[in-house]
């Protein structure tokens, strides 16, 4: 556990070293910007915080309202932000517009909440060798998960408005260049492990 610990921290700082290094042709201050981006994302504000909460609400009992908070908490500052950090890092490197910018920052959100979602429903839908890992796992250790709260039907229903609310977000883009994200977005969603 202690190299783990060790390894996470020396890949974190190569990840900021690499980015200030290897980012060519673009202006020192979209690379600061970035690199701003990308410490918010993964530390006490983003990853780091969202894992304290997972890691303190393991086997808690929570009634409906509060497990939903706490569960978007979580999924929005651990899997959504580094997508939010992907997907605007690449937006600020290009030249994208802030109000660009901000359209993707809301649909990396919404598409890493929908992912969270979809792999709750899949964990009780979808057998291990479907998933390639142990399915039924989060029902095994009591966590609280979006199916365990609202149930698959209204789960479904989340993750796809999460999804059509990420594709909007992309209707201002040129449609060849967003893609990659339209595509990614519908894969989420469509997903079977």
């Amino acid at each position: 556990e202690d190299m783990a610990i060790l390894a996470g921290d020396a890949l974190l700082a190569l990840a900021f070293e690499y980015i200030a290094r290897e980012t060519k042709d673009v202006s020192p201050e979209r690379v600061l910007r970035v690199i701003t981006e990308v410490g918010r994302c993964v530390g006490s504000c983003g990853l780091v915080g969202g894992q304290v909460v997972d890691i303190q609400s393991e086997k808690k009992k929570m009634g409906k309202e509060e497990g939903l908070k706490t569960l978007e908490y979580i999924h929005e500052h651990k899997t959504a932000v580094l997508l939010e950090a992907s997907v605007v890092s690449g937006a600020i490197l290009g030249g994208a517009s802030e109000e660009q910018v901000e359209l993707l920052r809301g649909y990396a959100r919404d598409i890493g909440l929908a992912f969270q979602v979809q792999d709750d429903i899949l964990d009780v839908t979808a057998s291990t060798e479907e998933l390639g890992k142990t399915a039924g796992k989060d029902l095994l250790s009591e966590k609280t998960t979006y199916p365990s709260l609202l149930g698959l039907e209204k789960s479904r229903e989340i993750a796809d408005s999460l999804i059509e609310d990420a594709l909007g977000k992309l209707s201002s883009f040129d449609y060849e260049k967003s893609l990659p994200l339209l595509l990614l977005a519908k894969y989420i969603i469509a997903r079977s492990n």
